[in-house]
This record gives structure tokens, C-alpha cells and sequence, in this order.
């Protein structure tokens, strides 16, 4: 294509030329740390891979039925070649990774059942959208709607302003984030299966905050997909 001349794709993270656009190079996907099985079959916490649990096998947190969402998956972990690819997206304008983020979204989705019903990105607060200029969750949402063939659905919640979670602990994540989302337009999420879409899951309690507002609104299934998550031994 004239495009492609002009233009030759490349990888978005170093620039080597590759053979489709929005596609990493071989030693940029060997950096990053995708979680395969085994792994949690609700939050999909990777497991050390010579570990041998069975078909279903669950983490700690999910096997006491703390589970943030029904069900969550992730990309890859979040470590040193993940967050060079992810803090550039969320902070320094670099839209154009949602391309090969979103595409590793999709792949983390192949081992659950997908009969979301809508796909919603978390919302950004409004004073942070307009210093930003992008919902970076939204930029992942929209490739991952299309791919499964249901509506993205945008304006259903809002959420309040709130200072950066930065390095807060767990807790400190919780009481900062409790209260943020609400709900505009109930019929919108009324009786509804939610896939929610995310950049990176530190704590989880994000996930949950907006889990106990869409279920108080009539929600009857919460998801969670995100390319990165902090995995910490268990």
C-alpha cells in the first residue's frame, strides 16, 4: 500500500521496522512479561510456571471470595519493560501504543467466556481529561468493543476529582478512591454484563470501587481487562 511506502511500519516502542503497524518487534514482545498459565481463573494472577493446580486454580484473595471483579485479566505484568511502554501512554502523550496494547488485551481474553453485554472504559475525572487531553482507557476500550462486537459505552458514569493515588498502600488506595464513580444514566448499565477496561491494576480498588457502584445500580456482571497488573508474591 502507498501508505506502508511511505510510511513503513515499525515497532511503536524502538522503531525497528516490522511487517504490520502497531506491532512490537521480536526483542520488544520478548521483554515484556505476558501472563500465560498458570494462572488465577478468576483475577488472573500468574502462578510460577512449573506449578501444576488443575484446570481452575485460584489465588488466595479469589479462594476467600475477595475476588475485585466476577473475573479480571491482564496482558502482562507490570515491571520495568511494561511501564516503559505504559507510563509514556498514560502521561506522555504516546497514543499511539493503544495499537499493540489493546491487540495483547484481546489476547488475554481468550480464556474466559465473553458475554459482556457492554464494554466501558474506567472514566477519567474531568479537571484530569482536560490536563491530559485523552482517556487513555478509552483508547484501549474502543479497539476491544470492536473486536467483540458490542457497544462502548462512555458516559454512564462519571467520576469525581481525587489527587493521584501515587504510592499509597492498599488501604490508602481504598478510602482515596471510595465515592469518586456515580452513576448518570442507570438505564444504561440496568440488567447489563459491564467488560471494564483499564491500563494498568495496581491494588484493585479501582475495580472494586466501580464493581460496588454498577452492581448498587443494577449491573448483573462486573469484568476487568488491563494490559498491565502489579503481580506480588502471594
Amino acid at each position: 500500500m502507498i501508505l506502508d511506502f511511505l510510511f513503513p511500519p515499525a515497532c511503536p516502542l524502538c522503531d525497528t521496522p516490522v511487517s504490520t503497524h502497531g506491532e512490537l518487534c521480536a526483542d520488544c514482545w520478548a521483554s515484556m512479561n505476558w501472563i500465560d498459565n498458570p494462572k488465577c481463573a478468576k483475577c488472573g494472577y500468574p502462578f510460577a510456571a512449573d506449578l501444576d493446580l488443575g484446570g481452575t486454580p485460584l489465588c488466595p484473595v479469589c479462594a476467600s471470595g475477595k475476588c475485585e471483579l466476577d473475573w479480571i485479566r491482564a496482558a502482562c505484568v507490570y515491571d520495568d519493560a511494561s511501564r516503559g511502554a505504559m507510563l509514556p501512554f498514560k502521561h506522555g502523550g504516546q497514543i499511539k501504543y493503544a495499537r499493540f496494547m489493546s491487540r495483547a488485551m484481546i489476547w488475554a481474553l481468550r480464556d474466559v467466556v465473553l458475554d459482556a453485554d457492554i464494554v466501558m472504559p474506567v472514566p477519567l475525572a474531568n479537571r484530569r481529561l482536560f490536563h491530559r487531553g485523552y482517556n487513555q482507557a478509552a483508547l484501549l476500550a474502543r479497539p476491544i468493543a470492536r473486536a467483540l462486537g458490542v457497544k462502548i459505552e462512555l458516559d454512564a458514569v462519571r467520576r469525581a476529582y481525587r489527587p493521584d493515588m501515587g504510592h499509597k498502600n492498599a488501604r490508602e488506595r481504598a478510602q482515596n478512591i471510595h465515592g469518586v464513580f456515580s452513576v448518570a444514566r442507570p438505564d444504561a448499565v440496568r440488567g447489563r454484563k459491564i467488560l471494564l477496561v483499564d491500563d494498568v491494576m495496581t491494588t484493585g480498588a479501582t475495580f472494586s470501587e466501580l464493581r460496588r457502584v454498577l452492581i448498587d445500580a443494577g449491573a448483573v456482571a462486573v469484568y476487568g481487562v488491563v494490559f498491565c497488573r502489579v503481580a506480588r508474591a502471594i
